[in-house]
């Protein structure tokens, strides 16, 4: 049951997760995530191994940055995640299949992917909609989501570590979705017709885009 003042995630308070990964001097978003997905704290072994899995999957298809992102800029970055999300389901070979391993590991690679989307998303805008110039770089993969988002986004891929860390604490506190907030409530209400992630989770982002 919900306790006034105190985020829990699978029970454990956000609190403490990010004291530890202070203490650790680490970032905590990767962690949360894999709590979120598995239900259980990862050892330092298994949050190594899923940070790296997640590293290696940052890039989009081949051809995606171009035809997707590029080629069709929007002003808004809610609506080119969306429409991004969305698109993605052309270069899944098992979009439709519902199983529990495949919904994983189609999580895993939107989570992954979706820092890179928001990254050149917003590149495309500025292009094209604020007249600056244009800077696309790579994705790192031993760099966290919140270093590579501003890895991504910088003209000189330069930032401070405190700017990482306060994006990260950010990603965390975002990653609550207990079900009373808006896109929880979509993406549940879209997914329960069986529906594919891509779908769901496209339709939940659209959510998010209005100005309430």
């Amino acid at each position: 049951s919900p306790i006034e003042g105190k985020l829990l995630y699978r029970g454990i308070d956000v609190c403490d997760i990010i004291k530890n990964a202070a203490a650790e001097d680490r970032f905590a978003y990767e962690e949360v995530i894999f709590l979120l997905l598995f239900g259980v704290l990862p050892s330092k072994k298994m949050l190594d191994s899923f940070c790296e899995l997640l590293g290696s999957m940052r890039d989009l298809p081949p051809g995606f940055t171009e035809d997707t992102i590029l080629k069709s800029p929007s002003a808004n970055i809610m609506n080119k995640m969306a429409r991004s999300v969305l698109t993605l389901y052309s270069y899944d070979e098992k979009a439709d299949d519902i199983s529990f391993p495949n919904l994983i590991r189609q999580s895993v690679e939107l989570i992954a992917r979706m820092v890179t989307i928001a990254a050149y998303g917003y590149q495309a805008k500025r292009r094209y909609y604020d007249k600056a110039s244009l800077y696309l770089h790579s994705p790192q993969p031993n760099l966290s989501t919140a270093e590579n988002f501003f890895y991504m986004t910088r003209p000189d891929s330069k930032f401070s570590k405190t700017e990482a860390e306060i994006l990260d604490l950010l990603l965390v506190l975002q990653a609550e979705h207990g079900g009373g907030n808006n896109s929880a409530f979509v993406c549940r209400a879209v997914s329960s017709s069986g529906t594919d992630t891509y779908s769901a989770i496209a339709a939940a982002i659209g959510s998010l885009q209005g100005p309430k």
